[in-house]
């Protein structure tokens, strides 16, 4: 009887294919540790003898072009430290993403089967090397050294014993794989917030856990609540903290003011907007003999009622500032006393830390006096009722005026008085901080009037008048002054400083070829030309179409403010000192100045500064967290808006330009949408990167950056907060 044949297994015993990577890829991953042949076919998950011959070849052959070492007989590793680099992880919306790394002079490329589970925001450890064919450097994620965030924002996809969560962020390129044991009271179609646990290794998709039900996609709560927890933001305080808040004396003593410098009697008020709830600055002024003026910075004492090494102070700083959404604040501190005890309100005594100047008719500072207060103030104006005073009385005499009631305030001769000087001197500060350097940002900002339910019905823009300036230079007196005190002082001693760095050059040069598209230019030889150049520029488009778009991009090429230590002065401002002292009821890092500038009056030693620059660094992290939100929920009530009027006609100006589509801003709202290229039926646009442009392929039809365009709404997704327009044509040849 013929024995059959055993067939060959022809898998087992095929060359095995790109080898040589997912040799160097196992060392890699494992770097400074050594493995033989044997092992690196366990990994490989093969174990026959010709595959095994294969490999111990290959090991070899890449010991001998030194891209491996062989530190044994047999054993071989990749040395720690050769090709590899750190960086944190920019992920792109198509799935790649680059790391920034010091030593190269592009960004380092990750393909999606590089990132080996990272996230956006991650802080990695990449291995670097040359493509084969692109002869660009690649890179790989060998090590997540830290996550950036393990939160994420998604819609629920029930299956019958498991789900999937579809993350919101377009920056996240897998979903979670959420176990039946996982999903707590989550219901399909739910949103969601899930907690990343854990990624095994053969996994598609990171497991994770719902960890909080936000509620129906597209319902107003739900949007809002989801922006917060997209960055991490609180919507509400722990209840302990509350309780913390709710003990705590805010009663005036005479024992505390014995201790301060008592200045209930100097005429004092605040100018804030007309909803606003905290009024955390007010200003005092007063005649003295000589001419000059007492000009009095009062600021909410805070610090008096924050202590260290509190529930409530721990609170404040995690969470470092408020959040101002457009339905919303989300609050630094609890209401009994960011509405409350240091809340400057009218007719009320309070704890306040001042900055006090003597100010000649110039403007000049004579005299100057920091420390802690007790004020009482006299009036509350809203920016409008003292603009209306600036307008209206500016050149009368006192005598002229008797005591009136104007809306909601009583005006008599001594506040008029104190406005209208403190507006004179405030633009003489103004024209010479414009004169030394400073550059006059007044971006247009939108607002929305909203109705009981918080619907949008209509869009306003809020810009800065007199009154607005008058407060602003006054706080930016008492930042400039108090850093000054500060930063002069020998020794050296640790504090809080705002800083600003000068803009980015490839940046300005960008600018300055898209404002040439409107017959603008900008000189950019030297710092003193490029501040002169593009206040020039700001000033020159206000009012006109392009307005909105030149402010957004002029701000885009400065430096990001931050905190920090090391003071290295405030480029925008044209400060060689600066910080923040004037508003602690929203910023904690104003409650560290007050806290350090009282230590240093009260003679202590110079603070830690590593403490303070992990400090800084956290405020600097979550201011940027809290604008995020910020522009999110912006962007979700112009969505929101947008739906209402999806059968209109609107004029907009093209704001951008890319490779896969048009993005427009309306004229009348400013809100932005995006034409894909592949809805333009008209013909095949084409990128033109050098011009700012698509072009038709046979028509050579063009639209450019800047030009004016009709469009309609297309589509308004309030979930991701984006809308799709429809091109109706350039405005020049639009019929209607």
């Amino acid at each position: 009887m013929r024995m059959k044949r055993k067939k060959k297994n022809n898998k087992s015993s095929a060359k095995l294919g790109n080898l040589d990577k997912k040799i160097t890829d196992i060392l890699r991953k494992d770097a400074g540790k050594a493995y033989n042949y044997k092992q690196i076919a366990s990994k490989l998950g093969v174990d026959d003898p010709s595959s095994r011959n294969q490999i111990t070849k290959k090991l070899a052959q890449l010991a001998a072009k030194k891209e491996i070492n062989q530190v044994d007989r047999g054993k071989f590793m990749i040395e720690k430290g050769a090709n590899y680099y750190t960086g944190v992880l920019d992920m792109s919306s198509k799935g790649y993403g680059f790391v920034i790394v010091d030593e190269f002079e592009d960004d380092i490329m990750i393909p999606q089967q590089n990132l080996n589970s990272a996230f956006h925001g991650d802080e990695v450890e990449i291995y670097v090397y040359k493509h084969r064919r692109r002869k660009k450097s690649e890179g790989e994620i060998t090590r997540i050294i830290k996550r950036k965030r393990t939160s994420f924002v998604g819609v629920l996809q029930l299956k019958k014993d498991f789900g999937f969560v579809v993350v919101d962020d377009p920056k996240m390129y897998t979903d979670f794989f959420v176990q039946k044991n996982k999903l707590g009271e989550a219901q399909d179609g739910d949103k969601v917030l899930v907690e990343f646990d854990d990624w095994p290794k053969k996994a598609d998709s990171p497991f994770g856990v719902i960890t909080r039900v936000l509620g129906t996609p597209g319902h107003h709560n739900t949007e809002i609540h989801s922006i917060l927890a997209q960055y991490g933001l609180p919507a509400d305080f722990p209840e302990e903290v509350e309780e913390f808040a709710n003990k705590i004396d805010t009663s005036i003593s005479d024992q505390e003011i014995k201790k301060r410098r008592d200045m209930r009697d100097v005429l004092t008020f605040t100018i804030d907007p007309k909803d606003a709830k905290d009024f955390d600055d007010a200003l005092s002024f007063r005649k003295l003999d000589n001419g000059n003026i007492e000009l009095g910075v009062h600021i909410a004492d805070v610090s008096h009622y924050l202590q260290p090494d509190t529930i409530l102070d721990q609170e404040a700083y995690d969470r470092a500032t408020s959040v101002y959404l457009v339905d919303r604040v989300v609050p630094m501190l609890p209401e009994i006393l960011s509405n409350g005890a240091c809340s400057l309100r009218p007719n009320e005594e309070k704890y306040t830390f001042s900055a006090v100047f003597e100010l000649d008719k110039n403007a000049k500072v004579k005299d100057q006096w920091f420390g802690r207060t007790v004020t009482y103030s006299d009036a509350r104006f809203a920016y409008e009722e003292a603009q209306h005073i600036i307008e209206t009385m500016e050149n009368k005499i006192p005598e002229d005026i008797s005591i009136r009631e104007e809306g909601s305030y009583t005006v008599d001769n001594a506040i008029v008085e104190a406005v209208l000087e403190l507006d004179r001197l405030a633009k003489k500060m103004r024209s010479v901080r414009m004169r030394e350097g400073a550059i006059s940002f007044d971006k247009v900002e939108v607002k929305f009037h909203l109705d009981e339910e918080n619907e949008p019905i209509g869009v306003f823009f809020k810009t800065s008048k007199d009154a607005n300036k008058l407060i602003e230079e006054f706080m930016l007196l008492a930042n400039k002054k108090v850093a000054e005190f500060i930063g002069k002082q020998k020794p050296k001693k640790t504090f809080v400083y705002r800083c600003h760095d000068e803009p980015n050059e490839e940046k300005l040069a960008s600018l300055q070829t898209v404002v040439g598209r409107f017959g603008h230019s900008l000189n950019l030889s030297d710092r003193k030309s490029v501040t002169s150049s593009l206040n020039s520029l700001l000033k020159n488009v206000q009012g006109k179409k392009e307005q909105n778009l030149v402010d957004t991009l002029a701000i885009r090429t400065m430096s990001k403010a931050y905190y920090g230590t090391e003071n290295i002065g405030h480029y925008g401002l044209a400060f060689e000192y600066y910080t923040h002292f004037t508003s602690p009821i929203r910023r904690y890092p104003d409650v560290m100045v007050h806290r350090l500038l009282q230590q240093y009056l009260d003679g202590a030693a110079s603070a830690s500064e590593d403490v303070y620059d992990e400090k800084c660094h956290h405020s600097s992290e979550m201011e940027n967290l809290a604008a995020n939100a910020e522009r999110d929920s912006i962007k979700y009530m112009q969505v929101k808006f947008m739906q209402d009027h999806q059968d209109e006609e609107f004029l907009g100006v093209i704001s951008g330009v890319t490779d896969w589509g048009i993005f427009v801003e309306i004229e009348q709202n400013k809100c932005e949408g995006m034409i894909r290229l592949r809805d333009l039926s008209d013909d095949h646009y084409e990128f033109n990167e050098e011009h700012y442009a698509v072009i038709g392929r046979k028509t050579k039809k063009v639209y450019q950056l800047g030009d004016e365009v009709y469009v309609k709404v297309k589509n308004a997704d309030l979930v991701k907060r984006h809308l799709d327009f429809t091109m109706l044509g350039l405005k020049e040849d639009f019929k209607g």
